[in-house]
């Protein structure tokens, strides 16, 4: 009897828990707007699925999305593998897509429908996982549920955010699910929270909101300590400062606010009414056109509120200006994933660098990332690496040749690809022409749009480096030509043929950087020679290998490259040529269709000794920037000295993190993240005196005193998984520009408190090129013993940056928004 009585309170324990899992799971599920959706259901009750990851390896695997609606757990059967490496976030996830849309599913489940295959791409470096439903309606529940998750978390205001956050902490917090929170458990719960509490001070928070005396917080208590933790000292002395004595902010108090502390040029009733309808959650407030503190705070945490201006993630620059005004967003060697000799490939690199839109409020999905991909080159050969050239051998396939050439299909506003076409025998399974069409396939995806002009209407640039033979250079043409069609630009526009065309004009176009027979026009207007030898020098521009590149220059003069005259007449506005100098007075130079490329070092060199020159010189022409030979590991140069001095095409290593990318993508999220940004107008004038290395007075000069108040941080994540670590935070503000604006100042170490760390620290800066300037701001974990750890970053344009009270939204390392970590910063910006 006592053995049916433990089991009777054991299967009672059981139901309660699920019962009381099934009420946590519905009310986060209206949180996300999803209450009684059947596919979020679905995924709630979890569904055994197939894990491909080989032709020959394929595993059925349980999934199920957790209570939280933020957390899929996986089963695994690998031995001594923790709890929390069966979990994977929401927050993780890029996208998922539908059907054999990876290379994975692509090559391994050819023999499964399509309608059960779907994907799920992770955010960072993480192994995408390739699935099969038992059925397609399982597909689609999974398909479609998680992207109802992603999209509804992402229109989450920042406040319903940090809520389901917070109660998603307090859920995991809750060991025994009895809905009731010991001190005990309050103790983990504020570490999961990232921060470190007194004992004493714990105790005593718990004591006042234990008001039931039980000696355990439930329900309303639970919600009053809620409401104590995530109260903000600093929002409430901001909201004093603007409402005097009173609870609400009325129109005229907010105007004022607006005009006197943020600096706003359209503050009036209008946009004070128009935020208080946004933003005011209290319904008798929003009728009496007032608003609340709540309110105050919401506007703060938004877009309106953010530092980076909301006018500016937008498309608000002149567009009808030629190319070479503008800086484009670029990317080198896109295609590797690690390093660029043994690392591992994808065209999947491609797609993770197309563009996504800027925060704006809205995090979700496909839609948050904020650089736009500009220079991309596809794989020509079979798999290879960018410093490395292969040849054939009869009978044992691709060997590694450091003597041969590579042939390659650059892509700009995609990025960088380097793989092996040996000129000459190369058999046609090796051959250039096929694995080209399918990199092209891949980017230009259905609905045969390539990706970067889903994102974005203006021009795609494709750059080839040429060493094929005859024939595969014909079907490339033919591949070009069948694939792109009408959004190949394959004759120069009406009327274009003095200068370069704008962006504007270029709209939906797609153009062709290569070598070219000529001129911008044929002779006689019409085409030339079924093929024609050229010389190889021009392309010794386009090697990525320093190395190779110095064998090709010095190669005996008869060396020559046959050029096939389709391929060539696809040339138009980008004719790939070798830098011959800087163009004088009696000397014609280098024609406004050609484009040089430069390594970082000899970019570097030129703006040393001629940096007006090279100013001059990017005012007509188009210049390409790639790092050096020597960066075999990925590593990135920084690209503020190249914009500079007028350079357009600065690629880098997008799969490398770090301060070059950091600032790199805070450069390109200006102009509607759109890829363009226009350069100021005295690196556009042909009479230009500026030299980036001499700097002198001049329209540039235009001194600014910035002064920055690093006033708090909130719920700044996690570096050290372990439940038992807390933060000590940091902050850096940077300045990156001309040599003489670059400055750094840090705050002090606030110990052991990653949720709300406060440092109310004043820097005070003086810009004198405010045109080329970017703020980085920096938060680390300090680390007396070692180098401090990485925690968010965000990078913005000086001319971007907004005045007054400001939330600063921080990105991870590889350029993810972290979902609630922010910086609040009061700024100011004087002549």
């Amino acid at each position: 009897m006592q053995c049916l009585g433990i089991r009777s309170r054991s299967r009672s324990r059981e139901l309660y828990l699920q019962e009381q899992s099934l009420k946590v799971a519905a009310l986060n599920g209206q949180r996300l707007g999803l209450q009684d959706d059947k596919d979020l259901q679905a995924l709630l009750k979890g569904s055994q699925l197939l894990k491909v990851k080989s032709s020959s390896w394929r595993r059925e695997r349980f999934y199920k999305l957790q209570e939280d609606c933020k957390t899929i757990w996986q089963e695994s059967r690998k031995v001594m593998r923790t709890p929390e490496s069966q979990l994977f976030s929401i927050e993780d996830i890029q996208e998922v897509r539908m059907g054999r849309r990876t290379e994975g599913l692509e090559k391994f489940a050819r023999d499964v429908p399509e309608d059960r295959c779907f994907s799920i791409v992770f955010k960072d470096q993480r192994n995408t996982l390739d699935l099969i439903a038992p059925s397609p309606a399982d597909a689609q529940h999974w398909v479609l549920g998680l992207r109802k998750i992603i999209h509804h978390s992402g229109s989450m205001d920042q406040r319903q955010k940090l809520q389901h956050w917070i109660h998603s902490c307090l859920r995991k917090a809750d060991k025994n699910k009895d809905n009731k929170m010991s001190f005990k458990e309050l103790q983990n719960f504020l570490k999961e929270l990232n921060i470190q509490v007194d004992d004493s001070y714990a105790r005593k928070i718990f004591r006042e909101c234990d008001r039931s005396q039980t000696d355990s917080l439930e329900d309303e208590e639970i919600e009053a300590f809620y409401k104590m933790l995530t109260q903000r000292a600093e929002i409430d002395r901001t909201f004093a400062e603007a409402a005097g004595s009173g609870e609400t902010l009325s129109v005229d108090q907010l105007v004022a606010f607006l005009r006197h502390q943020q600096r706003e040029e359209a503050a009036g009733p209008a946009l004070a009414l128009s935020l208080i309808e946004r933003y005011e959650p209290s319904e008798t407030a929003k009728a009496q056109r007032q608003m609340t503190k709540d309110g105050f705070l919401m506007y703060l945490l938004s877009a309106d509120g953010s530092a980076f201006s909301l006018a500016h993630r937008r498309v608000y620059q002149d567009m009808g200006q030629p190319l070479s005004h503008y800086l484009v967003s670029s990317s080198h060697n896109t295609y590797l994933l690690e390093d660029q000799l043994t690392g591992p490939s994808s065209t999947e690199a491609y797609i993770r660098c197309c563009p996504r839109k800027p925060w704006g409020g809205s995090l979700g999905g496909t839609q948050d990332r904020t650089w736009r991909v500009l220079a991309a080159t596809l794989p020509t050969g079979h798999c290879a690496k960018a410093a490395a050239a292969w040849s054939w051998t009869a009978g044992t396939g691709p060997t590694r040749n450091p003597s041969s050439t590579m042939a390659t299909l650059s892509l700009p506003r995609s990025s960088s690809a380097t793989c092996s076409g040996p000129s000459g025998t190369t058999p046609s399974r090796w051959a250039c022409p096929w694995p080209a069409r399918s990199g092209l396939l891949g980017v230009a995806s259905p609905p045969n749009v390539p990706l970067g002009l889903q994102a974005s209407p203006y021009p795609v640039i494709l750059s080839l480096e040429n060493h094929c033979t005859l024939e595969q250079q014909r079907v490339m043409a033919r591949h070009l030509h069948g694939i792109l069609g009408p959004m190949l630009l394959n004759r120069p526009l009406d009327g274009v043929t003095n200068s370069l065309p704008s962006p504007e004009q270029l709209k939906g176009k797609i153009l062709l950087k290569g070598k070219k027979l000529g001129g911008l026009l044929p002779p006689g207007g019409e085409g030339g020679p079924e093929a024609t030898v050229v010389s190889d020098e021009d392309e010794a521009a386009e090697m990525e290998d320093e190395a190779v590149r110095s064998r090709v220059q010095h190669k005996p003069k008869e060396d020559k490259l046959r050029l096939a005259q389709e391929l060539s007449d696809m040339v138009i506005y980008c004719k790939s040529v070798h830098f011959g100098g800087f163009s004088s007075p009696g000397t014609p130079g280098q024609a406004f269709y050609e484009m040089a490329s430069f390594s970082e070092n000899r970019a570097l060199r030129l703006l040393q000794e001629s940096g007006n020159s090279f100013v001059r010189h990017n005012v007509g022409r188009l210049s390409r920037i790639y790092p050096a030979g020597w960066r075999t590991d990925s590593s990135n140069y920084s690209p503020v000295e190249m914009w500079n001095g007028g350079c357009q095409i600065v690629a880098l290593n997008f799969q490398t993190p770090g301060p070059e990318m950091d600032v790199y993508q805070g450069r390109f999220q200006d102009n509607g993240a759109c890829g363009y940004v226009l350069k100021p107008a005295f690196l556009r004038d042909p009479n230009a005196t500026f030299n980036p290395r001499a700097l002198a007075q001049g329209p540039w000069w235009a001194r600014k005193r910035l002064n920055i108040r690093v006033i708090s941080g909130q719920q700044l994540p996690k570096v050290n998984k372990n439940k038992n670590s807390i933060v000590d935070p940091k902050v850096t503000v940077e300045i990156h520009g001309v040599s003489r604006d670059v400055a750094s100042r840090q705050t002090a170490v606030i110990t052991n408190n990653g949720f709300n760390p406060w440092w109310d620290t004043e820097f005070a800066f003086e810009v004198v090129v405010p045109d080329l300037a970017l703020v980085r701001f920096v938060v680390e974990d300090y680390d007396a013993s070692s180098k401090n750890d990485f925690i968010g970053q965000s990078t913005i344009p000086l001319n971007s940056l907004k005045q007054g009270y400001r939330h600063v939204h921080l990105l991870s390392k590889n350029g993810d928004q972290h979902p609630s970590a922010t910086l609040f910063v009061k700024i100011s910006l004087q002549d």
